[in-house]
C-alpha cells in the first residue's frame, strides 16, 4: 500500500515534554495557591491516564480530604489546566522542548515528498501550535494536513478515536499512513486504528509493553546522533529515512494481505 501521510502523537513523541507539563502543572498549583506538587515519579505514574484534565480529576479523586474539599478542587479543574497551558506555552517559547532526534529531519524529508505529516494527540491544539512554532518555525503548525488532538473525540487513548478522525480528515486509510507514538496508551490507540506504528519511548515510558509495535527504536536518529547498532538494524540504517520507513510499511502490508 502507498505510504501517504505520518500521523506523529505530540507529548513524548515529537519531543520529550512531559518534563514540561508537570512543571506547568507544578505552576498552575502554586497560582491556586494548593499544597500540591507533582514529583517525577508521582507524574509518571499519573501518565498512565491520558489527557490533562483527566490527570487532574483522577488526582483529586484520590487524595485524602473530605467530600466538600474534593468537590472544590474537582470545580477548579478547568482553570487549573487553562493556566497550566498558559504555563506550558511559555515554556516551550523559551525553549524549554526541544524535538527529539531526528523528528525535524523525518518531517522534512515527508513534507518534500509530498507526504502528508499529522498530529494525533490528547494534548489541546494550544500546546501543540506552541511546540511546533517554537521548535519548527513561526506558523509551522499551519504545514501539516491535519491537527486531531484534545476534546474533539469521543475517547481518548487508548481507544483509536483521535486517529480515526485523522484519518477520515485526510480521507485515508490506515494503510495508507504510519502512526508515531512513545506510550503504551498511544500504541494501543494507533493498533487499534489499524496503523503501523513506530514507538519511541522515553524515560517516562521506557518500562511500558510495546510487543504490538511494527518498530521500536531509542528515537528517529540524526547524522548527528546515529542510532546504536541493534537500532540501526531494524531501522536499516543509522538513521530511520522516509525511504527506509516507506520500505518497512510495505513489507508489513504485504504479510498482511
Amino acid at each position: 500500500m502507498t505510504l501517504s501521510a505520518l500521523l506523529f502523537d505530540v507529548d513524548g513523541t515529537l519531543a520529550d515534554t512531559e518534563e514540561t507539563h508537570r512543571q506547568a502543572f507544578n505552576a498552575a498549583f502554586l497560582e491556586f495557591r494548593l499544597p500540591y506538587e507533582w514529583s517525577p515519579d508521582q507524574y509518571e505514574v499519573l501518565l498512565n491516564i491520558s489527557g490533562g484534565k483527566e490527570r487532574l480529576a483522577r488526582f483529586f479523586e484520590g487524595l485524602p480530604v473530605s467530600r466538600e474539599e474534593r468537590d472544590r478542587l474537582l470545580a477548579n479543574v478547568s482553570g487549573l489546566h487553562r493556566v497550566k497551558t498558559e504555563r506550558y506555552a511559555e515554556l516551550v517559547a523559551g525553549g524549554g522542548s526541544p524535538l527529539r532526534p531526528g523528528v525535524a529531519r523525518l518531517i522534512g524529508e515527508a513534507l518534500a515528498a509530498g507526504i502528508r505529516v499529522g498530529i494525533a494527540s490528547t494534548t489541546t491544539s494550544a500546546n501543540v501550535a506552541a511546540l511546533l512554532d517554537a521548535e519548527l518555525g513561526r506558523n509551522a503548525h499551519k504545514r501539516f494536513a491535519v491537527i486531531a488532538c484534545g476534546d474533539v473525540v469521543p475517547a481518548k487513548k487508548p481507544a483509536p478515536d483521535i486517529y480515526h478522525l485523522a484519518l477520515s480528515t485526510l480521507g485515508l486509510g490506515p494503510e495508507n499512513a504510519v502512526a508515531f507514538e512513545d506510550s503504551a496508551n498511544g500504541l494501543a490507540a494507533a493498533k487499534a486504528a489499524g496503523l503501523f506504528t513506530v514507538v519511541t519511548p522515553t524515560r517516562w515510558t521506557a518500562l511500558q509493553d510495546f510487543g504490538e509495535a511494527d518498530l521500536t527504536l531509542p528515537h528517529l536518529g540524526d547524522p548527528a546522533m546515529p542510532l546504536d547498532a541493534i537500532s540501526s538494524g531494524r531501522a536499516g540504517g543509522p538513521f530511520l529515512t522516509l525511504e527506509a520507513l516507506a520500505r518497512l510499511h510495505a513489507r508489513a502490508a504485504a504479510r498482511a494481505a
